[in-house]
């Protein structure tokens, strides 16, 4: 009675495969939906890229702009 015979076992592939893309599709669907939307400004949460220099003395690096002392004698850069 719960024996699997392979009629049956070609009609679970084939649910399987119709949920799985059907799922796939469902996706695709919404991810198109987000990207069109107007107003969506996704580019303004990426930070921007900071130029950074390695310290002579403790090889640490550190911002280009507002660089601060690592606290170590000899260290380049002024005190916080």
């Amino acid at each position: 009675m719960l024996g699997f015979s392979l009629p049956k076992l070609i009609v679970l592939v084939v649910i399987i495969a119709a949920i799985w893309y059907g799922f796939k599709l469902y996706s695709r669907g919404q991810s198109l939906t987000k990207t069109n939307q107007p107003g969506d400004d996704t580019d303004s949460v990426i930070p921007d890229a900071v130029d950074m220099v390695k310290c002579a003395t403790c090889g640490d690096f550190v911002p280009v702009k507002d660089a601060r002392s690592c606290g170590k004698e000899g260290c380049p850069y002024p005190g916080s």
